[in-house]
């Protein structure tokens, strides 16, 4: 099939070579030059706008987001709805909140525009493994771009999951999983590497891959990372979030669902940006007045 992709990043850069070589046309559009020039030169029809990349497109046009979530998937929406026609069909595989893709698909559905919401899940690894797709639509809509699921997904890897909105929700949840897994491996690791033993991390890490309970893909990473810097000396600890462990955590408060370690794990994100906690000093402090325990000072100890 032939499909536009717009935002050749990290993801929609790979995206975008995998389905060449799954012999898929791409018409590709990004604001930058350099990007469209990138993938062109792997095979792409490079586009100089939205209203260009929507002019190389047969209907039904199938055109698919791979840009940040919020205002710049809002505004590119708004646009394509101005290009597209009926029965177009708009792909968001960014990660964007839930009740904005119902949202955005209402408000296309009033123009006969389709759209799919698709979680996606694969990261810079997903050229070569293929991405993990959970998809949100109706039928008819899903089956428009069928193809295109069918090969950037490994085998198994993708399913239509449900209606609208149903993709970018299981993407959610999937994050937040993924917020507390990272959280207990960074846990796991830090008691090690304090601990009175002078344990190999990389080594620990290693052969955890093998048969044991705790083995994965991210312990797999982790080997590779500490291999490369055992005591992971370039790197601050200082964790960004996208958002998607946030909203997984209102859904948990909104179905009255307990979820403490995905909320625990967004809560230390949030500490690791911190030079100096006031709360820990608040503690310090009680802790001095209450039971006289010794307080280090600025500058002093």
């Amino acid at each position: 099939m032939k499909l536009g992709m717009v935002g050749l990043g990290r993801m929609g850069g790979n995206m975008t070579l995998r389905l060449i070589r799954q012999g898929h046309q791409v018409a590709a559009f990004d604001p930058s030059p350099e990007a469209v020039a990138r993938v062109a030169g792997a095979g792409a029809e490079g586009a100089a706008s939205l209203a260009d990349l929507v002019g190389r497109l047969p209907a039904p046009r199938v055109v698919w987001l791979m840009v940040p979530a919020g205002e710049v998937t809002e505004r590119t929406v708004a646009e394509l709805g101005g290009l597209l026609s009926a029965g177009d069909l708009i792909v968001d595989g960014g990660n964007s909140f839930y009740r904005d893709s119902i949202r955005r698909a209402q408000a296309l559905s009033a123009l006969g525009i389709r759209f799919v919401d698709c979680g996606t899940s694969g990261g810079v690894w997903g050229l070569e493994n293929g991405y993990c797709l959970m998809v949100g639509g109706d039928e008819e809509a899903v089956r428009l771009a069928e193809p295109a699921f069918q090969a950037l997904a490994p085998e198994g890897g993708y399913a239509h999951v449900g209606r609208t909105g149903a993709g970018h929700f299981s993407k959610m949840v999937h994050n937040g999983i993924e917020y507390g897994l990272l959280e207990a491996y960074g846990e796991g690791f830090e008691i090690l590497e304090r601990s009175e033993f002078d344990f190999d991390l990389a080594r620990i890490a290693s052969i955890w891959r093998y048969g044991s309970v705790v083995r994965s893909w991210l312990l797999e990473l982790l080997h590779d990372a500490l291999a490369k810097d055992p005591g992971l000396e370039r790197v601050r600890g200082y964790v960004e979030d996208s958002g998607e462990g946030r909203w997984t955590v209102q859904a948990a408060i909104e179905q009255d669902v307990p979820a403490p370690a995905i909320a625990l794990s967004l809560f230390a994100r949030f500490a690791s940006r911190r030079e100096e906690s006031f709360a820990a000093k608040v503690i310090a402090a009680l802790r001095n007045e209450f039971g006289g325990h010794a307080v280090r000072t600025e500058g002093g100890s």
